[in-house]
């Protein structure tokens, strides 16, 4: 061993002290800024409080908002991350706005996907942010984020989950982002006694997995 973290690479072989090949993947992943294990983002909220559920997905804290017992509320925040870069070359690359749709919704199902793993699925409140270069993303590409967000909200309630809209920032940060960031932020409120609490699962519970593919 020799004081290197344990990085998994192939999902068949582990080590700690890896390989060559491994260890050249895992410092370019780190020298583009991007550090996987987290361990200072751990460090710096380590003193928050952890909520009703401290070992749920996602956070829940009391409905401060109505102050009934019987329910609670979770906020989370994630985005479509990289992806922007690749919707970004595709479209200087073709002039096709549609890419940008495909974006806004993955901002979105980030979201929605880590909420559903505590157990809600429905009546959720959701505000973009979306910081961009002024200079390489004009005001077409940004309707279209917006458009299709509203849009994939109307597709979503026709299939029985309501997500309301609330607006949100857009901000022109051309001296700190270099094309376009799409984030989001979601908040639903559920009953307490329908949140999925990771300390309540036993041998025996079953976890169904579905594909990310896109392919049904």
């Amino acid at each position: 061993m020799d004081g290197r973290p344990l990085v998994l690479i192939d999902s068949t072989k582990t080590k700690t002290g890896c390989d060559d090949i491994r260890w050249t993947m895992f410092t370019k992943y780190s020298s583009r800024g991007v550090f996987a294990t987290k361990e200072e983002v751990h460090s710096a909220i380590k003193n928050l409080d952890s909520g009703l559920f401290p070992k749920s997905f996602c956070k829940v804290f009391p409905d401060y908002l109505t102050g009934d017992e019987n329910y609670c509320i979770s906020s989370h925040a994630d985005g479509s991350g990289t992806k922007s870069v690749l919707a970004y070359l595709y479209w200087k690359e073709t002039g096709d706005l549609s890419i940008w749709k495909n974006v806004a919704i993955d901002a979105i199902v980030m979201n929605t996907d880590d909420l559903l793993s505590i157990g809600a699925v429905d009546n959720f409140i959701y505000t973009s942010i979306i910081g961009r270069n002024k200079n390489l993303i004009p005001g077409d590409v940004l309707k279209t984020i917006i458009d299709s967000t509203s849009e994939f909200f109307d597709l979503m309630s026709d299939w029985g989950i309501n997500i309301k809209f609330l607006g949100g920032e857009t901000a022109d940060l051309g001296d700190v982002v270099r094309t376009i960031t799409i984030d989001g932020n979601m908040t639903c409120r559920m009953k307490r006694s329908d949140v999925i609490d990771n300390s309540r699962i036993t041998a025996g519970d079953v976890i169904i997995g579905f594909s990310s593919s896109g392919l049904s």
